[in-house]
């Protein structure tokens, strides 16, 4: 607004520059921040449900569940997509002492 009583020639330079500017922000906003957080959301997400499937399995453990069951509940919270089923599970614990 300083420049407001330049004439035409410099004046449209300068909103020119201004508009430039302007888009280049939107544009840096939406094509590099935005992707980019999303990406880190699901980070985020994918180590919480980690802790949540953690608290879950202690949680019913500590509620006076079996064993079983509280691997179950735990396995349960995780995501799908990393979820392990029942017969890894069953393989991944057949060689664990009972006598701890």
């Amino acid at each position: 607004m300083g420049s407001i009583a330049e004439p035409p020639e410099v004046l449209g330079g300068l909103i020119a520059g201004a508009l430039v500017g302007t888009f280049f922000g939107v544009f840096v906003a939406y094509g590099f921040f935005g992707p980019m957080a999303q990406s880190l959301k699901g980070t985020f997400e994918a180590e919480s449900k980690y802790y949540l499937s953690l608290k879950a399995g202690l949680l019913s453990h500590i509620s006076g569940q079996p064993p079983v069951m509280a691997v179950e509940f735990a396995r349960k919270a995780l995501m799908s997509d990393v979820r392990p089923t029942f017969a890894e599970v069953e393989a991944a614990t057949a060689d664990l002492p009972t006598n701890i």
